[in-house]
């Protein structure tokens, strides 16, 4: 029985008996060029059997036992690779001939040369009344498995042959290898001047696969590279020439996965037309001529790693901002002359804004996006919890209209905005503003504002996004975080959300409890939670409003810049606003 399991996976236990140690030869390396009997194979007393290869290039091992009961565990742990019987071939055996005048005269419509036909042992075989093109595999001179083609394109090949790489010996001790994806691109590439290259055996697959790279036992489609592995190991640049189409892609990314990005490189093949790119190695050298291919072969590309990208991946967004070619690249202005020079708009970044109680942050905010909207068409998410909603439309239409919404108390000196400027102001606020509102009693988590502002820009094509304030989150966080921890991890959040979505993000923080305020203005670092307001922030912005009459005009609004990162959008510096009561307009000082 243990013979016989024995034998199902390969091992030829002969006359093995229990108790002793056979040296055997191993079926999956075959024992190397040396044919060395490197397999170990020990047969217990109680019939149970182990095995390994002491190839450091093998290592295969395993164990088994001849009878299994129904509980054992063996029928479920050890899944042994079954070893297929390796045939051995000869030209005599397969019937193959020499290439007829025909068949060299096809491949020299493709460019391709007599010399390089012979050098690559490229021969034919007549096959049910036809004559066929045989692609011979060889290891070492000897012909491992043969590959058919006829002139209508139709590919099959030997049975239980080992699985390699079509030129194998060309790549022996090289440095640099070309991977192609059929026999043709690696006969094309010769032409080039290009003898390191090798072709796979079978194709490309429709896509890539979801699954984890398979361990070297089960991943049966790919048997050549590992079949291969000492050729390739040695490389140390790997060029991935594979067709264009999206099965060639997917080729590529299935060997860079096995093969190691950081060693593979990847072609781009020049274009044929407006629309269309050649194919691959073959087309180009047929359409292009030699010097071509091996232009495309020495420009290649480091192959893409997640993650890891040089300059030039980014040259056309550096041409873009070198050009202004969006108009947003220094920033645009808020509408405000006296803050020109100080703090200007950039799409992506993180401003924080804060301010004592009843300073106008929230204000000052809301008349930036209304300078915003009119300048440049922006439309904004608004998470503003201290604002009812029927309040904030009232703001944003005192602002925009220029006219108070009630005419008593605050505006009894001043027209009411009329029901027609209402109206059109009520089709502006839907136009303009999507709001972000919990409707039931919880508190917003900021991944759910997030997630909802993602929604906005993604459907409404918003440009800003304004949480206010800080406070009125949901600050959950695991028993083990601090505060400031969270707040970092938070910002960090916050910022890559405006960078992805290039929508600019106004965060609005309160100052902690201020000990002895002397009513001048505060600074980032007093605002509750954490210093990281500060840190992460891309501009800090505090609002201050004069409160003591001897110190001057009660409208008199102070813009305190804080923090700029890019020099090329503001620096920091004082601006002075005179703001309206009546309309909550804020206006440049005449």
């Amino acid at each position: 029985m243990l013979g016989l399991k024995l034998k199902e996976i390969g091992i030829d236990s002969g006359s093995c008996r229990p108790g002793q140690t056979y040296d055997l030869h191993c079926p999956m390396c075959n024992g190397g060029d040396s044919k060395e009997k490197k397999l170990t194979l020990f047969i217990a007393d109680d019939g149970n059997a182990e095995w390994i290869c002491l190839r450091a290039k093998c290592r295969w091992k395993g164990n088994t036992r001849g009878s299994a009961g129904v509980e054992s565990s063996y029928n479920s742990m050890n899944k042994l690779t079954k070893v297929k019987k390796v045939k051995e071939f000869t030209e005599r055996e397969l019937k193959l001939e020499p290439l007829c005048h025909d068949l060299c005269e096809y491949f020299a419509e493709r460019m391709i040369s007599k010399e390089t036909l012979l050098r690559n042992s490229v021969m034919q075989r007549r096959y049910e009344n036809q004559v066929v093109i045989a692609f011979t595999y060889r290891r070492k001179g000897e012909v491992v498995g043969c590959k058919y083609r006829d002139l209508a394109k139709h590919f099959w090949q030997e049975s239980d042959a080992q699985k390699i790489l079509y030129g194998i010996d060309d790549i022996e001790g090289a440095r640099d290898v070309i991977i192609v994806e059929g026999e043709m691109d690696k006969l094309a590439m010769e032409e080039a001047g290009f003898r390191n290259c090798v072709s796979v055996p079978d194709g490309a697959p429709q896509k890539v696969s979801s699954k984890d790279l398979p361990s070297q036992e089960e991943d049966i489609k790919y048997q050549y590279l590992w079949n291969c592995k000492e050729y390739l190991e040695k490389a140390s640049r790997i060029i991935l020439a594979t067709d264009g189409d999206g099965p060639g892609q997917a080729l590529a990314e299935e060997l860079a996965r096995r093969l190691g990005r950081e060693r593979c490189w990847r072609v781009t093949w020049p274009r044929k037309n407006d629309k269309e790119r050649f194919k691959d190695a073959n087309e180009v050298l047929m359409f292009m001529g030699p010097a071509v291919l091996r232009g495309v072969i020495e420009s290649a590309d480091l192959y893409p790693i997640k993650g890891l990208f040089t300059f030039k991946n980014y040259l056309g967004e550096i041409d873009a901002y070198y050009h202004q070619t969006l108009g947003t690249e220094i920033g645009i202005s808020t509408g405000w002359k006296a803050m020109d020079d100080l703090y200007n708009v950039v799409p992506g970044e993180l401003t924080v804004v804060t301010g004592v109680p009843n300073s106008g942050k929230s204000e000052w905010i809301d008349a930036l996006l209304c300078n915003l909207n009119q300048s440049n068409g922006w439309k904004f998410a608004l998470c503003s919890m201290e604002n009812k909603v029927r309040e904030h439309a009232r703001k944003l239409l005192e602002k925009r209209i220029k006219k108070p919404f009630f005419d008593v108390r605050y505006g009894q000196s001043v027209e009411r905005m009329s029901k027609e400027e209402f109206e059109d102001g009520k089709k502006w606020l839907s136009d303009t503003f999507h709001l972000i509102r919990c409707e039931n009693d919880c508190l917003p988590s900021i991944n759910w504002v997030l997630g909802l502002a993602k929604a906005a820009v993604l459907r409404h094509g918003v440009n800003g996004l304004v949480i206010d304030p800080y406070n009125e989150l949901d600050h959950q966080r695991p028993p083990n975080q601090t505060e400031t921890e969270y707040v970092s991890q938070m910002l960090t959040s916050i910022k890559r959300f405006a960078q992805h979505h290039s929508c600019h993000v106004w965060f609005v923080a309160h100052p902690k409890q201020l000990q002895h305020w002397t009513g001048k203005p505060p600074n980032l670092y007093d605002i509750s939670g954490s210093a990281h307001f500060i840190n992460k922030c891309d501009n800090g912005i505090v609002i201050h409003r004069n409160r003591d009459p001897e110190e001057g005009a009660l409208d008199l609004v102070q813009i305190c810049v804080r923090k700029v990162r890019n020099k090329v959008s503001g620096t920091i510096g004082d601006a002075f606003l005179q703001y309206n009561r009546v309309t909550g307009e804020y206006m440049d000082i005449q």
